[in-house]
């Protein structure tokens, strides 16, 4: 009976040191949608203006940041006026980012520029 107990302890402690080397990748999504177009901006966080998205295979602040950045990108420029995309990793928030023209963005935690080529260009 107590060989039993030892081994569910050994087993719950390594999923437990599992868990802790692995952190997750969190990006934030907050989207202004050009006048008229919320339902169609909206939609990649199902109809609401901000969501949470979870990147499984962002395995670093780095990778995590890397996404956080490229989720910046903005292909529909008559349906989103801006993009605020933060990003934590571990729980913890991750700081910066670089514009298009590769500038170190210093909107805080912010990684989308306020300059960006690819934003405000509703018609």
């Amino acid at each position: 009976m107590k060989l039993k107990g030892v081994l569910a302890g050994l087993v719950f402690a390594s999923v437990g040191l599992a868990g802790a080397a692995y952190a997750d990748c969190v990006i934030h999504y907050e989207r202004t949608a050009c006048q008229g177009k919320e339902a169609e901006s909206f939609k990649k966080c199902d109809g609401k203006a901000a969501c949470d998205k979870t990147v499984k295979d962002a395995a670093s602040k780095e990778a995590c940041a890397a996404v956080a950045l490229k989720a910046c990108d903005n292909d529909r420029l008559d349906i989103t006026k801006y993009k605020k995309i933060t990003a934590d990793f571990g729980g913890q928030a991750l700081v910066g980012g670089f514009d298009a023209t590769g500038k170190a963005n210093a909107a805080g935690n912010n990684f989308c520029a306020a300059d960006r080529p690819d934003l405000n260009k509703c018609q």
